[in-house]
């Protein structure tokens, strides 16, 4: 589906989301699309940890200076830090099918590229380098609207398998592609191994020139590109959970890419390993990912977000450790199988932390926030760890790394995960209450205000509790908002905000939450009086 692994790694696990009565984990598979792109996709990310394998170990070969081995890691990581979220906007207005086979055709003509560069010898460190950024952009791309196709393949009832499916087919090419990488590695060389990942793409596109994707119903016109990203930015802003999650991502991925920046040159400088020696490495750490995933359900039942958190973060640091010292080939892949347990149980539960915390409206821009930090603090980390590594030494810049994730874990206690666990960000669905009036939909900036009858008594608990509704307003797209207390006539309270255009403001109404709804509700029952607080709607003059 996409080739930069660990971006797929991100998507929900089975651990994730709770299980449908009377539906079969492989129950997904008998819908032919989602079948055919499953299988599809395993073979493509098979091809994708092979290359890493490729061009890691060519950098190896053409340059003995750590920074140039953990650029290639910032290479693969700074595409989707610079283009997650334009993806994501992408994803929500413009067709996603057209825009997945535009994605697949990027990656090939990149990969071919470098496959020819690669056999006819004129691979250089900035090459590669480029070549990596290429192939991750295509990533970029992809990786927001793959996530957001998934319920157009699969029944409601089948989601949930769905992508507990998706997850194990990544653990799966995760176990298996930096093995097989490494063998075609010692036979063939780089050349054959690119070769192999620009094929696997193939499959992938072949399915979705197939597909027929059902269009979909859309009450209001789509949004504009920069409008669906401020949208996007306002609702992260005011969405308490999800910058807790963002908090939290930097928190872990800035120290935690020092073991996959520095871990080739350990492999091929400490170890003295071949191409065959460190694609088992990269294997053990597949299949600690995969037991992982299997073990995440009983995890889950036993320690809450926060604290598994703590615990995986706590024994990477542990494997970070042994990554700087352990210099037995065997005894350190043992600890790296556990760098593989806690990569993916930290993955998916910050991933589950944003997925719950994203309306159905915004879930790809705000995904695409999420992946955006998660590789931007792996792109400053591994930058920070090659030049560490290049003065100071190897086992010297994972000391650094392991304290600094020791510190990392304390975030728990200011920025937790499990806030509000009773979220419910479904569409609510009710009459929006706007008016329908022959107005321009462009007209604007348009200011609503509300004026409530409120008890003295009551007057503090309702200012509290409009603080929630400052934050659902400006998660749905207001750009200003106020409460003011009349002094002449007590009790009067008006709340007042603004959106750019009345086009705006249909789909601030538009993209109401159950949670929002409740919210509401709660601030109405402060209200004195028996008909609903009046509004009115400003609009500026032509």
């Amino acid at each position: 589906m996409a080739q930069t692994n660990d971006i797929h790694s991100a998507t929900p696990d089975v651990a994730e989301l709770p299980p449908q009565a009377g539906v079969s984990p492989w129950q997904p598979l008998s819908q032919p699309v989602f079948r055919l792109l499953w299988i599809a996709t395993v073979v493509s990310n098979i091809g994708s940890w092979m290359n890493d394998v490729g061009v890691n170990w060519t950098m190896l070969t053409l340059s003995a200076d750590p920074l140039s081995v953990a650029l290639v890691q910032a290479a693969s990581s700074l595409p989707m830090f610079l283009f997650a979220l334009p993806s994501g906007v992408m994803a929500d207005i413009v067709d996603r099918r057209k825009y997945l086979l535009f994605s697949q055709l990027w990656v090939f003509i990149a990969a071919a590229g470098l496959t020819v560069l690669s056999f006819t010898g004129h691979v250089t460190p900035p090459i590669l380098l480029i070549a990596a950024f290429l192939l991750s952009a295509g990533a970029a791309m992809s990786s927001p609207p793959f996530q957001a196709i998934v319920p157009d393949l699969v029944r409601k009832e089948e989601l949930g398998p769905a992508i507990a499916l998706n997850s194990l087919g990544i653990n799966i090419s995760r176990a298996i592609g930096p093995a097989l990488g490494g063998l075609i590695l010692s036979f063939a060389g780089p050349w054959m191994v690119f070769l192999l990942n620009a094929l696997s793409v193939l499959g992938v596109a072949w399915v979705l020139y197939r597909w027929k994707a059902e269009p979909a119903v859309q009450r209001l016109p789509p949004e504009h590109f920069f409008s669906a990203v401020r949208a996007g930015l306002r609702y992260v802003h005011a969405a308490p959970v999800l910058r807790n999650v963002l908090v939290r991502t930097v928190a872990f991925f800035v120290f935690g890419s020092a073991g996959w920046a520095l871990l080739p040159l350990v492999a091929r400088r400490e170890l003295n390993l071949g191409p065959g020696g460190y694609g088992i490495m990269l294997a053990f750490i597949g299949v600690g990912a995969i037991c992982g995933a299997v073990m995440l359900p009983r995890l889950r039942r036993r320690f809450n977000p926060d604290r598994l958190m703590v615990l995986s973060s706590l024994m990477f640091a542990i494997t970070l450790l042994a990554l700087a010292f352990v210099r037995n080939f065997w005894l350190l892949n043992a600890f790296e199988f556990f760098t593989g347990f806690s990569w993916i149980a930290v993955l998916s539960t910050l991933n589950l932390g944003a997925q719950r915390s994203a309306a159905k409206w915004v879930k790809a821009r705000a995904l695409a926030v999420y992946l955006t930090v998660f590789f931007g603090a792996m792109t400053v980390g591994s930058a920070v760890w090659g030049q560490l590594a290049s003065h100071y030494g190897i086992p010297a810049s994972l000391c650094v790394a392991t304290v600094g994730m020791l510190l990392a874990s304390t975030t728990a206690l200011r920025w937790r995960l499990d806030q509000d666990p009773d979220l419910d960000l479904d569409l609510s669905n009710v009459d929006s209450g706007v008016p329908a009036l022959d107005i321009h939909h462009d007209r604007g900036p348009v200011m609503v205000s509300y004026e409530y009858l409120i008890r003295q008594e009551d007057a503090h608990d309702f200012v509290l509790c409009m603080q929630d509704m400052r934050r659902v307003r400006r998660r749905g797209g207001a750009i200003n908002w106020s409460v003011y207390e009349d002094i002449l006539q007590p009790g009067i309270f008006v709340e007042t905000f603004i959106v750019g255009s009345w086009m705006e403001h249909l789909r601030q109404r538009d993209r109401y939450t159950m949670n929002d709804q409740k919210i509401q509700n709660r601030l109405y029952e402060f209200h004195q009086q028996d008909s609903l607080p009046a509004v009115r709607y400003l609009v500026a003059p032509v």
